[in-house]
Order: structure tokens, then sequence, then C-alpha cells
């Protein structure tokens, strides 16, 4: 149940108004919205947010950390304190930590990986100081340890890639690759699950090879060039996300071949790169995952600091695309 309430302790009041005495800053990693710092607890109107970033490995990555900026901007009444973690966990968890020791009104952040997170989500349990999962979600027993959890079902999107490559290629024998996102993240671990699911049944499809890419452009072109030195033929690419797709194209061209004919490629998540690319047939549908999730991260944290409840699981609405589709959306693409 998510907690309507979220009084400051003693200790944690005296904590936060000693660093605002002492013009206390964010370390070098982090940087505020704005210059001043005052937040809910300080002024009344304007809220003080903690969000740990992944990183910027992808353009997904990108489009969504533009979002947040955007919507946790001073103007709409947000103190930000962002920080990016560069695909690290311990970083995401030291600054998890610095913003329970400001005293910020609420903290957020994308997970880097599922587990590992119930030690200092418990730290900021017990400074009454509510978190919100945006994106991906974490392996806890303990679901008291967040309030909401906004995001896509990595689950479904996998299944979705799978049921258009079943019913769209899987009409004859082909052999599949896989490039996998971040080992132990949930996007890799629910799209490769979902994706499974969904050609289980069809015999005509075989999974020769599974690698991990880590979600980046570099990372996909080079597991790719060894999935086409270790298997003489492959008729489709999964890729858990764009930038691995894209980085499968360079290699694919690379070998002489051309991507969308000798090898098909899905995809999943839809940033301007890959719809580029699927308009121009080298990819062959990209299942949607919205980057865009400053807004829903805004009205939840207001929300929560105003003491109503909110919804625990956020499922973000995405679509599917194929050629034509893509190049109906391209020109008004937001990222």
């Amino acid at each position: 149940m998510a907690r309507t309430s979220y009084p400051r302790t003693a200790l944690a009041v005296l904590s936060f108004a000693a660093f605002i005495a002492l013009g206390a800053c964010a370390s070098g990693s982090e940087s505020g919205a704005g210059s001043d710092s005052t937040g809910a607890g300080g002024g009344g109107d304007v809220i003080t947010i903690g969000f740990a970033q992944i990183g910027a490995e992808s353009g997904w990555r990108t489009a969504n950390t533009a979002s947040i900026k955007e919507a946790l901007s001073r103007e709409n009444g947000f103190d930000l304190k962002f920080s990016d973690a560069q695909q690290n966990q311990e970083n995401q968890i030291q600054a998890i930590r610095s913003y329970i020791a400001q005293g910020v009104d609420v903290i957020a952040f994308s997970p880097v990986v599922e587990s590992g997170w119930d030690a200092v989500l418990q730290e900021a349990k017990a400074a009454n100081i509510p978190v919100i999962l945006t994106d991906r979600a974490i392996d806890s027993e303990d679901d008291s340890l967040y309030v909401s959890f906004i995001g896509a079902d990595f689950v479904e999107e996998g299944r979705r890639a799978g049921e258009w490559v079943s019913e769209n290629l899987g009409t004859e024998p082909i052999t599949v690759v896989e490039l996998q996102g971040t080992t132990g993240s949930a996007p890799a671990i629910d799209r490769q699950e979902g994706f499974a699911d969904a050609v289980a049944g069809n015999s005509n499809i075989t999974m020769v090879d599974s690698q991990v890419g880590n979600f980046t452009r570099a990372e996909g072109k080079t597991v790719m060039e060894g999935f086409l030195q270790a298997h003489d033929d492959i008729d489709v690419v999964f890729a858990h996300n764009d930038d691995m797709a894209l980085g499968a194209i360079e290699a694919i061209e690379a070998a002489g071949l051309t991507p969308g004919e000798d090898i098909k490629l899905v995809s999943i998540d839809g940033v301007k790169d890959g719809m580029t690319a699927l308009a121009e047939g080298k990819i062959s549908y990209i299942v949607e995952c919205n980057p865009l999730l400053g807004p829903d991260l805004a009205e939840i944290a207001k929300k929560v600091v105003a003491g109503e409840e909110v919804e625990k699981r956020i499922v973000t609405k995405d679509e599917a695309f194929d050629q034509e589709a893509a190049t109906k959306a391209l020109p008004d693409r937001k990222y």
C-alpha cells in the first residue's frame, strides 16, 4: 500500500536545517535545477527531488533524462538534484545516500539492475523519504520500500516482438540471434522472457545465439560481428533496444550484407534513429518503449508530498511500428 503521509523525523529536520545553514551543495556528480535550494520542507512550495539516473548509454536514456529535467524544473515547482551513475550500481547507491543526507522530499531513480537495493531503500524509508521507481523495477520482497513504479511492461514488449517474428517471419525455418541488454537489468530479463514465450510454440524458429550488448550501439556492433563470424546463416536479429540494433546494422553492412533483406532486425524502443532505420527498411519492426516519463514522475511526486494516495504500478502505453507506420510517425516524433 502507498503511504499517504511522510512526516519528517526530528533528526531529519535538524540534519536538513544544518545542511542549509552550512550552505552545503550536491557532490560534483550532481547538479540542481536551480542555484537556490528551497525545498518543500523549507519554503512549502518547491519540492526537492533527488533523481539517480542510470547513465547516458542510449538515445532512449538521453530522451528520458531530457524529459525528467524538463518536467522537474524550477518553473514547475521542483528543485532537482540529478546524478548520472554511468551504468554503475554503487554510484547510484551513493547518490541515493547523498539525497537522504540532504533531506530531500522525494527520491526517484531508474535502477541499473534489479537486485541489491534493499539496504539503501531501508535507509530512505527510515528517514521517511518516499521513493519512486521509474523505467525499471527492483527485485525485492518488501514493496513498502517504494511508493510507486512508473514504466513499461517489458515482458509484453518482448512478447509483441516475438509474436511479430513468429507471425511474419516464422512461416518457414529461420535462425535468430539475440542482442541482450545489461545483465541483471529488468528490461533485459523481461524482454528476453517475453520474446522466448512468444516464439516457443513455433518449431520454425531456432535461437542460435544470445549475447550481452549492454544497450549500447558500440557493443551491439561488436557482438554482431561475433555472431557473423560464428554463424554462417543468420536470418533475424532480436535486439533488446534500438541502439544495439543500429550497431548490428553497422556490422551487417561492413560484412557486405544488406540489413532488412539478408538479415532482418526487430527491436524495442522507438527512438528517432531507430525509427529512421525502420523507415529506410533496415529494421523490420520496432516495439515502442516511451522514454518521456518526466510528466508522470512530476505528477506522482506532487501527490506523494501532498499526502495523496498514488497507484503502486503505473504502466505506460506504447505503440508498435512497421515501415509504413514509422514513416508516418517520424515527422512529429519527439524523441
